[in-house]
């Protein structure tokens, strides 16, 4: 029976940093405002709104050398891909067939994930299922995000605008027969779709239009349609909930238990849900990793990058239990539990 294991894990961010204060010259905004609300101190941008060539599909690009470096692989190893991202770089075709490009894999599958926040915890769960079922070996699941281009850097988009940042993150999922490794332990994907506008963009798409409207009736498209809009109070009350629900219900699949746990990896959304949701489960702060002040909120992004970081850091080593756990737009959740 195979098992999956993580082989490899990289990241990547652009080297333009956007500070508080740098945000401050664009709307009414303040570096305090900005840290008591989020816990963010600086993200990285792209240097240019417009730029074709640092796309979310570049971003992961780089994230899945490294990682492909970290795991001893090349393109030519990657069997399938699955690619979360928000951002693509066109609207269709999606991510995946272009990181498949740049890489030079053979003609293998690849699988775009649209689950914004959880979207790298759905590709995880997604990219689990087909190796345990022995439908592939290896799979390389990425997720990156290119904000910077869609957001309204004015007084009426700064409550959305100061969270987000553009970064890339890859893993390596691995095939294991290895009975002293236990890789995967336990996955759980969840959503509840009424509460889908209260985290979202609304244009263009079939329920609101498409750009022809812009033209023949301008009017009917306000900000509040093109740019994301986000019922915050709203939706921390229910990631507060979600999240640990969604965390012991992977340790309890598992057959483990809250004290097991060696590092919780949570979507890094905001600093104040993780330290809730922290309290709540009675971690110590050596048991939870954030890094939400350097990066901000990079979505399908923030959960790789972490994974990345807490390697890099020592914070993180062979054989430690482990639970990623995300909660976002649609809305969606969902955790997964891994042996590292």
């Amino acid at each position: 029976m195979y098992k999956s294991k993580i082989t490899g894990v990289g990241h990547y961010v652009p080297e333009n940093i956007v500070t508080n204060d740098d945000l401050s010259k664009l709307m009414n905004t303040n570096d305090e405002w900005i840290t008591e609300r989020t816990g963010i101190k600086e993200r990285r941008h792209r240097k240019d709104r417009n730029d074709s060539e640092e796309t979310s599909a570049f971003l992961g690009f780089k994230a899945s050398e490294m990682a492909l470096k970290n795991a001893n692989l090349t393109g030519k190893d990657i069997d399938y891909i699955v690619f979360a991202t928000l951002s693509p770089d066109y609207f269709f075709p999606g991510n995946g067939v272009l990181l498949q490009e740049m890489l030079g894999c053979d003609t293998i599958g690849a699988l775009d994930v649209r689950n914004q926040c959880s979207g790298f915890v759905y590709a995880m769960s997604i990219a689990n299922a087909l190796i345990v079922s022995g439908t592939y070996k290896n799979i390389l699941v990425v997720g990156a995000e290119i904000h910077s281009f869609g957001l309204d850097f004015s007084d009426r988009g700064r409550g959305v605008s100061v969270i987000f940042g553009d970064g890339a993150g890859a893993v390596v999922l691995s095939a294991t027969e290895d009975k002293n490794i236990q890789g995967i332990l336990s996955v759980n994907m969840h959503s509840e779709g009424k509460y889908a506008e209260e985290l979202a963009v609304k244009f263009p798409g079939s329920k609101f239009g498409w750009a022809d409207r812009l033209l023949t009736e301008p009017e009917a498209i306000t900000p509040e349609d093109i740019y994301p809009v986000m019922n915050g109070n709203f939706v921390f009350k229910h990631a507060v909930t979600r999240f640990p629900e969604s965390i012991m219900e992977a340790l309890t699949k598992a057959g483990k238990t809250i004290e097991d746990l060696d590092l919780l990896i949570p979507h890094q959304a905001n600093i104040r849900i993780a330290q809730y949701v922290q309290q709540l489960l009675h971690l110590p702060d050596e048991k939870v990793f954030i890094n939400i002040q350097k990066y901000g909120n990079t979505t399908a992004a923030s959960i790789p990058i972490a994974l990345s970081e807490a390697i890099q850091e020592g914070r993180m080593k062979r054989g430690d239990l482990v639970c990623m756990s995300a909660f976002g737009s649609g809305f969606t959740w969902g955790s997964v539990l891994f042996e590292y």
